[in-house]
C-alpha cells in the first residue's frame, strides 16, 4: 500500500477531531500509529499465490501453438 503526505492544514483539522478523545482512545491510536511506522520486510513474490493463476501441463510453446491456431477471422460484416 502506498503513503499519502498531507498537508499541515488537514493534520491540524484531523488533531481537532482528535484532541477531544478520551485518554484511553487516544492510547490505542497512539499505539495504532507507532504499530504502522514500523519496516515490515517484503515477503518473496510468488506467482502461484495470484487468484486464477494458469495450472497446466502444458509447455507454454504448446499453449501459444493451441491459442493462434484457436483464432477465427471475422470475415462478415454486419450492418447496423
Amino acid at each position: 500500500m502506498g503513503s499519502l503526505a498531507i498537508s499541515n492544514k488537514i493534520l491540524d483539522k484531523y488533531y481537532g477531531y482528535l484532541k477531544n478523545l478520551d485518554v484511553n482512545s487516544k492510547k490505542k491510536l497512539i499505539k495504532k500509529l507507532t504499530n504502522s511506522l514500523e519496516v515490515k520486510s517484503e515477503k518473496e513474490f510468488d506467482v502461484g499465490s495470484l487468484y486464477g493463476a494458469w495450472v497446466d501441463d502444458k509447455s507454454s510453446d504448446e499453449i501459444i501453438t493451441e491459442i493462434k491456431n484457436s483464432r477465427v477471422e471475422k470475415t462478415i460484416i454486419s450492418n447496423l
